[in-house]
């Protein structure tokens, strides 16, 4: 299985970017992972709320293929703890799931389009966390998450 993160924007700060980067090059001795950041959409203040989902919306589904598994990173989605989530990972790479699709969603969440899509929503929690950190939360998730269904030491319960 391979597991793509797409996220709206880039990450500004440096600091966010080499942790995510330290964690993308750890990820990379367990699966084929990648991150496609789709660009922040321009003139966003001729835009409501709405418009701008559905633009974001159209490039995030641009970034599909046919047989992709899209998963929404949702405030509104199922919460995991690590373990249940390498367990998750687990069952989605036993059942032949190609490509696992995890997205980030621009500053209003999603478009309608990408809700009827999107196969599952995930939420990291029930606090509000800036778009930029959410990228290394995951990319950390989905490493710690490899590391336990190994039985590596990275993860202490």
């Amino acid at each position: 299985m391979k597991i793509k993160l797409v996220a709206i924007g880039k990450t500004d700060d440096k600091n966010l970017h080499t942790l995510i980067e330290a964690y993308q090059n750890r990820l990379k001795h367990y699966i084929n992972f990648d991150i496609e950041l789709i660009p922040d959409i321009k003139n966003v203040k001729n835009l409501t709320e709405v418009q701008q989902k559905e633009k974001e919306g159209e490039l995030i589904l641009k970034k599909l293929t046919a047989t992709d598994v899209l998963i929404l990173l949702d405030e509104k989605g199922t919460s995991f703890n690590s373990v249940t989530f390498s367990e998750y990972l687990q069952k989605k790479m036993n059942s032949g799931v190609k490509q696992l699709v995890l997205v980030i969603g621009g500053p209003y969440g999603f478009s309608e389009a990408v809700y009827k899509k999107a196969q599952g929503k995930i939420s990291l929690s029930k606090m509000t966390f800036s778009h930029q950190m959410i990228r290394l939360f995951v990319v950390e998730q989905l490493y710690r998450a490899y590391t336990i269904l190994k039985n590596e030491p990275y993860h202490h319960e």
